[in-house]
């Protein structure tokens, strides 16, 4: 428990000022974020990090991640660059005779939407004209207190099994408790630093982060049971690796700009 106080503080001391000086650092760190993310993935899967798909996957993920203010590629969108990616995986897998498979490109493919979809998203965030640093902040929030209510309710009243094939120890009451304490959280924040809609639209987008967050944690959960593997990396000692701690992040922040609740 030691451990895992001191990696989390460590972990807030480094993440919390790319958050705030925003802008280009935190958009170099997110880049670095959402590799090691990748990496993680692929290494699930055995696929090496130095190896071609590898590589392609790194570059198709760059691509997803450059700010939608960047016109960086005027003759191109990132679908074409989704699309030469598909091309040249399946490619790959004739060149060398199946030993990299359909079943490796589709993994590949699907990874690297995932963990860009999210990380791009989170870039996104940030950089909002008016409300980036509070909007970023507010999410975090929610899913911290997601995670801290679903712990302790879970442990003080949990008793059903939320999804024992995939995570043994999540309950129905944990989840319901981490969506009890988000919505506390999310309406002190409310008071505290108003957002753009009212308070009943801000309790209601709560109560989503805060399911999508689960969702998201069972989604690592499923990926990490399927391959067989504890966590999905080691960098940070009691936690695991970057997907253990940012798996909700990457399915709430697509969703919260899917919902038009930041805009």
């Amino acid at each position: 428990m030691k451990q895992r106080i001191l990696t989390a503080i460590i972990a807030f001391l480094i993440f919390i000022p790319f958050v705030i000086i925003g802008d280009r650092p935190f958009i170099i760190f997110v880049y670095l974020l959402a590799t090691m993310g990748l990496i993680e993935l692929m290494r699930m899967r055995k696929i090496g990090k130095y190896s071609v798909p590898a590589v392609l996957a790194i570059g198709l993920l760059w691509v997803i991640l450059v700010p939608g203010s960047y016109d960086l590629f005027p003759a191109f969108t990132k679908f074409d660059f989704i699309m030469i990616f598909v091309l040249s995986l399946l490619s790959y897998t004739v060149l060398v005779k199946n030993k990299f498979t359909f079943d490796d490109a589709g993994f590949i493919l699907l990874s690297t939407v995932y963990v860009g979809m999210g990380f791009f998203y989170l870039i996104e965030t940030r950089m909002l004209e008016s409300e980036g640093l509070v909007s970023i902040f507010y999410v975090l929030l929610v899913i911290w207190a997601t995670d801290t209510g679903a712990y302790f309710f879970g442990r003080a009243f949990g008793k059903k099994k939320l999804w024992p094939m995939i995570s043994p120890k999540k309950t129905i009451e944990g989840a319901v408790g981490g969506i009890i304490l988000a919505v506390a959280v999310g309406v002190i924040f409310y008071i505290l630093y108003p957002l753009q809609y009212g308070m009943m639209v801000t309790i209601a987008v709560t109560i989503l982060v805060s399911i999508f967050g689960q969702i998201g944690d069972l989604v690592e959960s499923a990926f990490k049971r399927h391959f067989g593997v504890k966590d999905s990396g080691d960098i940070l000692p009691g936690h695991g690796g970057i997907l253990d701690r940012l798996d909700s992040l990457l399915f709430v922040l697509p969703i919260l700009h899917f919902v038009q609740y930041f805009d």
